[in-house]
């Protein structure tokens, strides 16, 4: 199905499942533990053997010998693969470095050997034994170091243009008669997820099948068929539940090429799980940005100038954060420039993870928009209100297909009480507690991706769906669910829906937000192509007849959908294809995030006592799910305001903290009530569901509206995230 007009009156509109805080479908089988992850696919591949790995022990050099022999020795070993007799490997698109390394090493925690055993503790301890004998070069670890170097980085189809100027920025910069100028760090974080990287694998012949945790079915069997330099279709990949991935399971990690390598040199099944401080240091992070902001306003608070340049790095030939790309559409402004630098580190991959450029882009930039807003005594609520605009900033001829920022703003405004504030910093105690309350605009942009299913009328009158989507606890399965129902007319209990798995047509997959839109709507083209089957079936006029409590009705007959399916069932498979609306038309979500927290005035600890988020991303397709969604990521938010950290020790080039012991994230007693408003709005321009993402909205603006409460708490502004104690103690003002 084309879609390149926008959507008219369809089935989805009538709402009887779509729309409805349904519960997860998926919840029984994860509440009650049966609900098999990878590593936990005990059915499929019995007695198999378990792969530990062994990551380099240094940051940059080469390998210059390893002894095997303790190892292949050792109670229970079956095989040792190394890049020697792993065979001629190649290099997935989407990977920046080799998965498998030798002689070269590129990063801390590179894998240089999997060790195969009969149990995963012979593995382990087997693993021990490998010596590997090193030449460590020097490298370059520290982002400072490298920021006056470090040249405008590449573009490429995933962070777009790496500079843009509109008007005159530097001319209308130094006109302006309020100024700000400042440069903000944010930090490098991990995705932290619940299940590790895990895979099993098992070879039949020349094919392989492996069950694991990834959100991109069809790019991971991709780039695993293209390492393995093999057929595509001699790879299948199911992983029909994940245990969070952020964007750390986008692509093919290394747990999936050594179980693989593992399995085929030991001729049976084998399982291997990242170990923890591997996840921290072998696979993805979102890398650390130093980013200076300038703002040129009227003294009415209008911003006539906007600069945003962002600094970033990565292994060679990587890609930098695009942590400017919401600057180049939030804000109304003539005069405007963006730029994105990228150092080559050897560091492990910095890579996507959830809303990738946004989310640190948004710490900054929300944070200058609250110093600029103070330095003009405006409301911080105000000025973003007198600075939207409803066209693309700089194509001023594009409108946006929707733009709810400033009900957004006034919405939680209201709710939150914002009127009731004392504009002036420090002003509010408790007793010992400092109070204050912040504010950011959310904002990420809507994608779109083709997406594809088969659905089929199963003989009895129960509908199969089958798509490639994954669901990372996103919910996928429900509203997949949900769309099927709606459009074949029957209840909710009636559908089932198959995921995960690369033998089913190619749907967009879980990243970029982009997720829920394009799988329900490669559902919605799939039943459009199922109901005219079965209109045709019983001799109805397609365009006449109406789905609706298990029947279908046209020219006054009506009759049991259960009918035309008859003995053998009836399937039809379609995707859903754009034309070019999201060029016609400027697609994104918008948000406002409102916070209070409370500083302790004698050791600087902060608490998060409240949290709204109001969100505008079309038609919310479940509430329920979509506020999980949303509270799970303003969850998020704190962490990477107050706690998130990857220590990285500059002299060797790893992150130290490589653990969940370590590397704090929040817990539920860091979370105060949550509270989510989503605007009533459909999108036609954006899909015939006239829906679009959420869960990376719910994140984005959150880090900023919380740094920006405890600056009003305290009057002490911290512009280098995670805000801690040790960063407001000496500047604290005095409590009694």
């Amino acid at each position: 199905m084309k879609f390149d007009q926008p959507a008219t009156t369809n089935p989805i509109d009538r709402m009887k499942v779509i729309g409805q805080p349904v519960d997860r479908i998926d919840g029984p089988l994860k509440t009650t533990g049966t609900a098999r992850y990878a590593y936990e696919r005990h059915d499929v591949a019995r007695n198999a053997a378990y792969g530990h790995v062994v990551g380099a022990a240094i940051s940059k050099g080469r390998i210059v010998s390893m002894d095997l022999r303790a190892a292949r020795a050792a109670p229970g070993v079956l095989a040792i693969v190394t890049a020697r007799n792993a065979g001629k490997l190649g290099k997935g698109k989407m990977n920046t470095a080799k998965l498998l390394a030798g002689p070269q090493v590129d990063h801390h925690h590179q894998a240089v050997a999997v060790v195969v055993a009969r149990s995963f503790e012979q593995a382990r301890a087997a693993a021990e034994l490998v010596q590997v004998r090193y030449e460590a070069a020097k490298g370059r670890f520290d982002l400072a170091e490298q920021r006056d170097s470090a040249p405008m980085a590449k573009p490429n189809e995933n962070s777009g243009p790496t500079h843009t100027a509109v008007g005159d920025f530097a001319g209308a910069f130094a006109k302006a008669p309020v100024q700000l100028d400042t440069t903000y760090t944010t930090p490098d974080q991990s995705h932290a997820m619940m299940e590790p990287h895990a895979t099993l694998a098992a070879w039949e012949g020349d094919k392989l099948t492996v069950w694991t945790s990834n959100q991109m079915i069809d790019w991971g069997a991709g780039d695993l068929a293209r390492t393995l330099n093999m057929k595509k279709e001699n790879v299948r990949l199911i992983s029909p539940f994940i245990g969070g991935g952020f964007g750390g399971k986008l692509f093919l990690r290394a747990d999936a090429l050594l179980a693989a390598l593992g399995a085929r040199a030991a001729g049976m099944p084998v399982k291997v799980a990242l170990q923890r401080p591997l996840i921290f240091n072998n696979t993805t992070h979102r890398p650390a940005t130093i980013q200076r902001l300038r703002i040129g306003c009227e003294k009415d608070g209008r911003i006539t100038a906007i600069g945003h340049e962002s600094w970033s790095g990565d292994l060679p030939e990587g890609q930098p954060e695009t942590a400017v790309n919401q600057t180049r559409l939030l804000y109304a402004g003539a005069h405007r420039m963006t730029a994105m630098r990228l150092a080559v580190l050897d560091l492990p991959e910095g890579n996507a993870m959830r809303a990738p450029g946004e989310a640190p882009g948004l710490m900054a930039l929300e944070m200058a928009i609250d110093e600029m807003a103070e330095r003009l005594g405006m409301d911080p609520v105000q000025f973003r209100v007198v600075n939207d605009t409803q066209v693309d900033p700089e194509k001023p001829s594009r409108r946006f297909s929707q733009r709810q920022l400033v009900q957004c703003l006034r919405t939680g405004a209201e709710r939150f009480g914002w009127a009731r504030r004392n504009p002036q910093p420090g002003q509010q105690r408790e007793g010992r507690w400092l109070i204050g309350t912040g504010v950011a605009a959310a904002f990420r942009n809507n994608l779109l991706q083709k997406s594809g299913a088969r659905v089929k009328l199963e003989p009895g009158g129960r509908v199969t769906v089958e798509t490639d989507m994954t669901d990372i606890g996103t919910g996928s399965y429900t509203i997949i669910a949900q769309t099927a129902a709606e459009m074949m007319g029957v209840p909710l209990q009636q559908v089932q829906v198959r995921l995960g798995d690369s033998s089913y047509p190619t749907s967009a997959g879980s990243g970029g937000q982009w997720g829920a839109n394009n799988s329900t709507s490669g559902v919605y083209a799939a039943c459009v192509k199922l109901r005219e089957q079965v209109a045709r079936q019983l001799g109805m006029d397609p365009a006449q007849a109406d789905f609706a409590d298990g029947m279908v009705k046209a020219g006054g007959r009506t009759v049991p959908l259960a009918e035309a399916a008859g003995s053998a069932g009836l399937v039809a498979e379609d995707s859903i294809e754009y034309g070019d609306l999201d060029k016609q038309y400027q697609q994104s979500t918008f948000g406002a995030h409102f916070v209070e927290v409370a500083v302790d005035g004698y050791t600087g600890e902060i608490r998060v006592r409240r949290m709204l988020a109001v969100c505008a991303a079309g038609r919310i397709l479940n509430p329920k799910s979509a506020r999980s969604q949303v509270i799970g990521a303003m969850t998020m938010g704190v962490g990477a305001a107050l706690m998130e950290e990857l220590a990285l020790d500059k002299r060797r080039g790893y992150f130290v903290n490589h653990d969940l012991a370590g590397y704090e994230v929040p817990v539920h007693a860091d979370i105060p009530h949550q509270e989510v408003i989503f605007l009533d709005e459909t999108d036609p321009i954006s899909s015939p569901m006239k829906a679009k993402g959420v869960g990376e909205l719910g994140l984005c603006g959150v880090a900023a509206a919380i740094a920006n409460a405890v600056h009003h708490a305290t009057g002490v502004r911290v512009r280098d995230y995670p805000v801690t104690l040790d960063k407001l103690l000496d500047r604290l003002p005095p409590v009694a």
